[in-house]
């Protein structure tokens, strides 16, 4: 068996490991390091590199969050921000009593450009209204977790029939009906994207209040989230991480023993995939639910109890990707945050499901412009379900045809300021290698002018099929016996 530390460990205390690099890992190390009662630390991460899926890529010249993109709630009841401040990683707007003051109610906020899949410019001011009745629908959802029942299983159905009722008073043409109904359906798919889920179909009702908006309007690290990681990182003893150690199995309720520890006996011993062993007295288990999921029949020796088991079963699991597109100019505004586009066809009261293959960009809710970086102008796509799975199972030739052809349909009646709509793409997966569509050609099917052609750049992130605490995922399942936690370890 493999014993790290020596003599040290020799001279008594508890040995602790924690399973999982990721921020929930480091944050149990920073806290068991700074107390005397546990002398004996190490941290097994599988990967080369701590954080988990807080990654900052640098491919741009600027940061790009292929992972966590955020601060949400950046206040003092926050620990990520209090962190953050600790370690001088935001600037003096982030940490503005101002900042942290604001009551956001945990939505996101409203676009600087909205545009139609025809091409046509939608009103913010419609946008605006759109979006007041469905954070205010949102919000009402709120008030059922401590209902002894509901009105209807989930919160999408609850928004769906809340809004038939408004439906039913407005005025105006029918034209401009549907198309109040195609910027609630993208609110629809915001709301999936915040959280992880497919549709809001599958968010259990009862329970979606559970999670608390903290004040203070969502931030960004200047330098990139990662450096929060790198930090806490380089705050623990040198020899805590232990790179490169996938574990197999957790072996606990036993009796181990360690040959330069005769006559010491620990209840768990880690086995890892490279055959090494590490006994200890205590495991703190921080991996991703999704590898639970996969892996829980044979992680756990012996298994977990049935109902923690069932727990990790049935929480709720989807999938998260970024796009993002870099210009050498930008064709927005220099004032523009937040491009939203809505597709016109499109209604949360229709259950169409058009094939993957012909629709699944229409689940992209838009593009966030990250802050320029010298010659580096980037947008940041989001997409969720089924069809961001979908979008992983294509070629980065055919995501990209996709992606120019949505960009040059949703802004062919817009002007072109300093740049064009319809730039050469270059896409980075990080799965694979680089691809450029040389020459500015239009793909088959394309719609809008072709415009000169500028250079630019697109990175697919991996799939962030990871759950977060509350409303950004684990979304509730739709289960009567679900359990309603994990009272276990560190998630």
């Amino acid at each position: 068996m493999e014993s790290r530390g020596g003599d040290a460990e020799a001279a008594g205390g508890p040995r602790v490991l924690v399973v999982g690099g990721g921020i929930a890992g480091l944050a149990a190390a920073q806290r068991l390091c700074g107390h005397p009662a546990f002398p004996h630390l190490r941290v097994l991460e599988a990967t080369a590199r701590a954080g988990g899926r807080i990654r900052s890529e640098r491919s741009f010249g600027g940061v790009a969050e292929v992972g966590a993109h955020w601060i949400h709630g950046p206040s003092r009841g926050n620990p990520v921000f209090q962190l953050a401040a600790k370690y001088g990683l935001l600037g003096e707007k982030e940490l503005s009593e101002e900042n942290q003051q604001v009551e956001t109610g945990g939505h996101l906020g409203l676009p600087s450009a909205c545009y139609a899949s025809s091409g046509a410019s939608v009103s913010l001011q419609l946008v605006a209204e759109m979006a007041s009745l469905f954070y205010g629908l949102i919000d009402q959802t709120r008030e059922f977790l401590h209902s002894a029942e509901t009105p209807v299983p989930s919160v999408g159905e609850y928004l769906k029939r809340e809004i038939r009722r408004h439906v039913a008073g407005w005025t105006g043409d029918e034209e401009a009906k549907k198309l109040k109904l195609a910027v609630l359906n993208t609110f629809f798919n915001v709301e999936c994207c915040i959280s992880g889920t497919h549709s809001m179909d599958l968010v259990a009702l009862a329970p979606f209040g559970e999670y608390s908006v903290l004040p203070g309007l969502d931030c960004t690290f200047p330098g990139g989230y990662q450096g929060l990681t790198n930090r806490m990182v380089a705050s623990l003893p040198e020899d805590v991480m232990v790179f490169n150690k996938p574990v197999k199995t957790i072996h606990w309720k036993g009796s181990f023993q360690e040959a330069a520890l005769p006559g010491e006996t620990f209840p768990v011993l880690v086995e890892c995939e490279d055959g090494s062993h590490f006994p200890a007295h205590h495991v703190i288990v921080t991996v991703p639910l999704g590898f639970l999921k996969e892996r829980l029949d044979t992680f756990f020796d012996p298994p977990l109890p049935t109902e923690k088991a069932e727990a990790i079963r049935k929480i709720g699991f989807g999938t998260n990707n970024k796009i993002f597109l870099e210009f050498e100019e930008p064709f927005w505004e220099p004032d523009c945050q937040i491009i939203q586009v809505v597709w016109e066809d499109s209604s949360p009261l229709e259950d169409a499901a058009p094939s993957l293959q012909d629709a699944w960009f229409k689940k992209l809710i838009g593009f966030l412009v990250l802050p320029a970086f010298e010659s580096a102008h980037v947008l940041c796509g989001f997409i969720a379900g089924l069809e961001s799975e979908f979008m992983e199972t294509l070629s980065d030739e055919e995501v990209l045809q996709s992606l120019t052809q949505v960009l040059r349909r949703v802004t062919a009646a817009d002007s072109v300021r300093g740049g064009s709509h319809t730039p050469d793409l270059l896409l980075h997966d990080a799965r694979g290698s680089a691809v450029r569509l040389e020459g500015g050609r239009p793909p088959l099917g394309s719609v809008g002018p072709a415009g000169a052609a500028a250079q630019a750049q697109a990175v697919a992130g991996p799939a962030c099929s990871a759950p977060v605490l509350g409303r950004l995922g684990p979304c509730f399942p739709l289960t009567d016996d679900f359990q309603s936690g994990l009272d276990w370890g560190c998630q």
